[in-house]
């Protein structure tokens, strides 16, 4: 997705220094290993990885550290949430059913352990014919809208289901760098600054999916 590939140099402190691409440094599992080779893992093999990636890294100076963890409530999120001071949590999640159960369990859990959950993401939200421009609502209407009322979090942005966001993840340039113009990124912001909100706080939403798309 940010269209980087190859191993890691080391430093003379024997650190890995992180690949870079739009300006964002990267570091990942899959930097480390073949391509193809399956990561399966369990509880101290997953912590020390976890540990390998943010200790024996040479980030340099961040603006923001951003991990990207997988679904659920396991040893990935415990030993983050664990082992490092985190910020806030953001939970990601399609407006459907049965991904709403690992969101919500993903929401407690975090708030078990003490981190802040400073929102939820509607991915997937809605997919727009190219051509007519109907709305079709593929994974159901609201579903993180509504889970996020549950749960008394802030509904931070809508992600609707593009094909120019698809086809930009896979060449590895992010929509936002390739297309900034584009008819996804309009309709990711004007679903981010969406009308159902109050003038103060749309304006807040704006401000925050604009400062993300830049």
């Amino acid at each position: 997705m940010m269209n980087l590939k190859g191993n890691p140099e080391l430093t003379p402190k024997n650190l890995m220094r992180p690949l870079k691409n739009y300006g964002i440094a990267c570091m990942s599992m899959g930097f480390l290993i073949e391509e193809t080779a399956p990561v399966v893992w369990r509880g101290l093999m997953v912590m020390s990885a976890v540990e390998k990636l943010l200790r024996q890294v040479d980030w340099g100076q961040l603006d923001y550290l951003v991990i990207d963890m997988p679904p659920g409530t396991g040893d990935v999120q415990l030993s983050v949430s664990q082992n490092i001071p985190i910020a806030g949590a953001v939970i990601v999640s399609t407006p459907q059913d049965v991904a709403l159960l690992d969101a919500h369990k993903g929401a407690e859990m975090f708030r078990k352990v003490h981190v802040p959950v400073l929102g939820l993401v509607q991915n997937m939200s809605v997919f727009q014919c190219p051509k007519c421009k109907h709305e079709t609502h593929i994974f159901g209407t609201d579903g993180v809208r509504d889970l996020a009322k549950t749960l008394g979090l802030d509904i931070l942005g809508d992600v609707p289901l593009h094909i120019n966001i698809r086809e930009t993840c896979d060449s590895g340039q992010p929509v936002v760098i390739s297309q900034p113009q584009s008819d996804a990124v309009k309709l990711t912001i004007l679903r981010c600054t969406g009308s159902s909100y109050g003038p103060w706080e749309r304006s807040q939403k704006q401000n925050r999916c604009l400062e993300g798309a830049s």
